[in-house]
C-alpha cells in the first residue's frame, strides 16, 4: 500500500526529507554526548567528541558546511585538551531575572537567565546560564571570550545546549563545565542558520585557548554574518 499525504490537508513547515535529517542529526548529537559521559577519561571523551563530530560535519546532509569545504577532508580545527579548563560547578542563583528574545528563520527564540556558574582559576569569572523556553526547554551555556573574532567565532562558541543534546552532565546538583568542548554554532558556517549570541552576562576577557578554534587569523568570516539588532550585534565584534 503507497502512503498518500498527510490528511485533512496538512501543509508541513518543513519538507519530510528535512524534518528526518535535522531528527537525524540531533539523535546523533545526543549519542555523542552521553558516549563522552560513558567515558570515564574526560581527554578519551574529548577525542571521541573530535571523531564523532568531524564524520558529522563530513558526511551528514544536515552538515553546516557547505559541500566542498575543505574542512570535511579535514576535520575541525581544535586547541589541544587542557585538562585544567575543566570544572564542576554549582549553579548559584540568578539575583535578578533577566530574558532574552531572538529572531530566527522561524520565530522567536526566547530565554530566561536561571543563574550563574563561578568558574574558578585560571579564569576566576562568572558566567551566566540560560534556559531556553522553547518545548521541553533546556539549559544554554553561550561563551565569548578574549579569543573571539581573532582565532575564534566572533560571536563566541557554546558549551553547553542541552535542548540539542549537547550535555556533558553533573551530579549532586552540579554541572560540569568543561571548556575543552567549546563549540562555534552553525551560523559560524552558513548564513542560512540563526543562532543565539553571548550576551554580556556572558562575555568574558580571558582568553579561552580551548574547543573549537578558527584555522587562522582571517581565514574565515568571524564577525557576525547575521542582521541582528545593534545591541546583540555588538557582541561578535
Amino acid at each position: 500500500m503507497t502512503a498518500g499525504p498527510c490528511p485533512r490537508g496538512h501543509n508541513p513547515a518543513l519538507p519530510t526529507s528535512t524534518g528526518l535529517e535535522l531528527t537525524s542529526w540531533r539523535r546523533m548529537i545526543t549519542e555523542l554526548y552521553a558516549a563522552v559521559r560513558a567515558e570515564d577519561d574526560p581527554q578519551s571523551g574529548h577525542a571521541i567528541w573530535q571523531r564523532g563530530r568531524d564524520e558529522m560535519f563530513r558526511s551528514h546532509p544536515q552538515s553546516p558546511l557547505p559541500p566542498g569545504d575543505p574542512l570535511r577532508t579535514t576535520g575541525l580545527p581544535y586547541w589541544p585538551y587542557d585538562p585544567g579548563l575543566r570544572f564542576e560547578v554549582p549553579l548559584l542563583p540568578a539575583g535578578r531575572e533577566a530574558s532574552l528574545s531572538i529572531p530566527t528563520t522561524d520565530g522567536v527564540m526566547s530565554m530566561t537567565r536561571i543563574g550563574c556558574v563561578r568558574l574558578p582559576p585560571p579564569l576566576d569569572t562568572v558566567i551566566d546560564v540560560w534556559w531556553l523556553r522553547q518545548y521541553a526547554g533546556g539549559l544554554f551555556l553561550p561563551l565569548r571570550d578574549g579569543t573571539a573574532g581573532r582565532s575564534s567565532y566572533g560571536g563566541g562558541r557554546y558549551a553547553l545546549d542541552t535542548a540539542k543534546g549537547a550535555d556533558l552532565g553533573g551530579r549532586d546538583g552540579l554541572l560540569i563545565i568543561d571548556l575543552n568542548f567549546l563549540y562555534h554554532p552553525s551560523c559560524r558556517y552558513d548564513y542560512a542558520w540563526q543562532c543565539p549570541l553571548a550576551p554580556a552576562g556572558n562575555t568574558i576577557s580571558a582568553s579561552v585557548r580551548a574547543g573549537e578554534r578558527l584555522l587562522a587569523a582571517g581565514s574565515r568570516p568571524a564577525d557576525c554574518p547575521r542582521p541582528y539588532a545593534a545591541a546583540q550585534c555588538s557582541t561578535c565584534r
